[in-house]
């Protein structure tokens, strides 16, 4: 029998291409090959999209952009297609290729927040992993934190800004500045909808604010002023749908600042403990919180939950992450090994879901 053939999308236009580089990277490595037959498909920095077929490690090294490897090619959104369309050198020349499942390892915009996965959905291709609207809201940290309060999970204070265009306003208005002083400082000035922590600034006092303010702006037309919370930040990974598997949760150690996009990929002054130095009491209670958090989105396949844990012992809400880092050092891999799940264990575990859910009938009470 054949293979089912799995679209394993990498690169995109966003700020965050090279990251998805390297997780796609590792993904592709971990496949089974024996169960499923990996179909890459690149995106550039413009927003082409490809056909990759050399080897992995060109994806890693990004030099997989090459006429030698690469062939124009789309997602047809024709569900009787149901997967892409590969384009020749003579323009007549199309070819498809029927996929069983998608699994888009692109982070930030134009690929983690619901776009790609609307496209998937729409021509009717199984994707692994959260899908539009669960990917939308989480990407959406005011939105989502609305969502998760409902659920009865503390977030933390906050209140938006919108950027309308040719707004120019040189100082900043006192009921801006009554607001981020009600919250106190520090406080965070982050773009509502980005991810690995790019226009995101710790601001100490009121000097920094307008400077926070205006970067912010330069990654999303929303931004979003949030109180600082005390204590640490602990994640959990999230893997399954109806009866999730949650990994050993994870502990940032931070030494001053934030957890930002450096620190995320270098660890100058920071470390990621695995399982975090946590009460057993506690680690239980962030997995059942994750859990509500996962479901109260919608989340399905697999997320990083991410949480404060104050020094009263209080959890509130952070943030989710529907395409985590999926390298070797990634934190969510990490979690799952923690409770005995290899890499290829995990990555295989996600496809197989989203095929077998994909074979699911659709069930009405009778």
């Amino acid at each position: 029998m054949d293979r089912p053939k799995i679209a394993v999308l990498f690169g995109g236009c966003s700020p965050e291409h090279d990251v998805s580089l390297k997780s796609a990277y590792s993904v592709v490595e971990h496949i089974d090959r024996e169960r499923y037959d990996p179909v890459l498909l690149g995106i550039s920095r413009a927003g082409e999209w490809f056909h990759f077929d050399g080897d992995a490690d060109k994806i890693r090294d990004d030099t997989w952009l090459n006429p030698k490897d690469c062939t124009n090619a789309i997602i047809s959104p024709d569900r009787k297609t149901q997967g892409l369309l590969v384009f020749g050198r003579d323009p007549a020349e199309v070819r498809t290729v029927r996929l069983d499942a998608a699994m888009p390892i692109l982070h930030g915009r134009n690929g983690e927040d619901g776009t790609v996965q609307g496209l998937l959905e729409l021509a009717g291709i199984p994707v692994v992993g959260c899908g539009t609207l669960a990917s939308a809201l989480c990407m959406d940290k005011d939105r989502a934190h609305k969502i998760v309060a409902i659920a009865g999970i503390r977030v933390p204070r906050s209140f938006t800004l919108t950027q309308h265009p040719h707004q120019s306003k040189p100082n900043m208005p006192e009921d801006i500045l009554a607001q981020a002083d009600a919250l106190g400082y520090p406080l965070f000035v982050k773009p509502i909808k980005t991810g690995s922590s790019f226009g995101i600034t710790m601001v100490p006092d009121r000097d920094g604010l307008t400077a926070a303010i205006k970067l912010a702006f330069e990654y999303d037309d929303e931004i979003i002023i949030e109180e600082n919370i005390p204590g640490f930040e602990i994640g959990c990974a999230v893997l399954g749908s109806h009866n999730p598997t949650v990994g050993e949760p994870d502990e940032i150690e931070l030494n001053g600042g934030f957890f930002d996009y450096n620190e995320k990929y270098t660890f100058e002054t920071s470390a990621i403990h695995v399982p975090a130095r946590i009460s057993a009491d506690i680690a239980e209670r962030a997995k059942d919180t994750a859990k509500t958090i996962y479901k109260a989105l919608g989340c399905n396949g697999f997320a990083r939950v991410d949480m404060f844990l104050t020094p009263s012992g209080e959890l509130i809400f952070n943030e989710v992450n529907t395409i985590p880092g999926f390298t070797a050092y990634s934190r969510y891999p990490n979690m799952l090994k923690a409770i005995g799940m290899s890499f290829e264990s995990v990555v295989n575990t996600a496809i197989e879901a989203a095929i077998r859910g994909a074979e699911a009938p659709l069930r009405f009470p009778s």
